[in-house]
Order: structure tokens, then sequence, then C-alpha cells
């Protein structure tokens, strides 16, 4: 594996993505650039010729533009069966299915919750992927799940504690 490969160096560029990703506090913004996280991150998989993380980070990445024009139930029903048939296409293992199931679990947060509990079901898709990039031996990757769980838990902390924070339900029970 080398340090400085185009599939490495594609990786690098989707950790400054995500790490300026959730150091947001506007949901907006953390969207749009989780969207373009995905699309670096898809690039990065095909790469290194991990086609089930590849095809999941792109679905995520019209995924995080779409969640925020609309939150309709249906739509996320369609995305997460989008990840399922892509997982059934391109997953050859148990691992090969932890970038879908975490993308899933993400889809649900982008479309039905907001402020807290979004980073919160957030982050247990961020544990998925930080197994999928230690097992497809990314660097960047492997550093961005591990940055991004601490800088999610930090978000998560800030939020708490500041006064204009968002209700802690889910986005349809306001």
């Amino acid at each position: 594996m080398e340090l400085f490969s185009s599939a490495q160096c594609v990786g690098y560029a989707a950790f400054v993505l995500g790490i300026g990703a959730f150091l947001q506090k506007i949901d907006r913004r953390l969207k749009f650039l989780l969207a373009s996280e995905s699309l670096a991150y898809s690039v990065h998989f095909a790469l290194l010729g991990n086609f089930s993380a590849a095809a999941s980070a792109l679905i995520s990445c019209f995924r995080s533009f779409l969640s925020m024009k609309a939150r309709s139930p249906w739509l996320a029903v369609i995305i997460i069966g989008i990840y399922v048939a892509a997982g059934a296409v391109f997953a050859r293992s148990a691992a090969g299915w932890l970038p879908v199931i975490g993308s899933a679990v993400a889809t649900l947060a982008m479309f039905f919750m907001r402020g807290i509990p979004m980073r919160l079901v957030l982050l247990s898709s961020t544990l998925m992927w930080l197994a999928n990039n230690i097992i497809s031996r990314s660097i960047g990757g492997t550093l961005l799940e591990s940055a991004l769980t601490i800088i999610n838990i930090s978000t998560i902390v800030r939020l708490f504690r500041s006064p204009e924070t968002e209700p802690l339900v889910p986005a349809g029970e306001v």
C-alpha cells in the first residue's frame, strides 16, 4: 500500500471534507459537505477496488443533497432500497455490507432527524464505515472516520450545551 497513491490521495481529500462537515453546527452545511465527502469517497473506494463502499458512497452523495430539500418517507425508503440493491450486487462478504448498512442508517438520520439525534445516528454509521476502512486498508478513510467519531461527539456536546440547539425530537414531531 502506497502512502501517496492516487487512491490514498483521494481518500485524504475525503478526509478534509468530512472533517469540515462534522464541525458544522448548521445541518444544511453538514449535509452539503457530507455530499462532497461522499463523492470523493466513492472515487477513493473505486480506486481501492471496494465497489460496495464506492457504490454506497455515491448513493450517499445524492442522498445528502436530496435530504437538504426533501424529508419524504417514501424517498428515504427508495434510497434504502437502492443501498440494499447495491449491496446485493457488490458486497462479496459480511464486511462488504458494513458501508451499505452504515449508509442506510445514515439515510434514516438525514431524512427523519435533526440536531443531536441525527448526529447520534450518524455516529453509529461512522463506526460502521470505520470498520470498513480498516478492512479496506484506507488510510484517509480510517483517519477520517476516527476523527469524525471524536468531532461528532464534540459537536454533540457543543450542541447540547448551546442555548440555540434544535429540539431533541425527530423532525416530524415538532
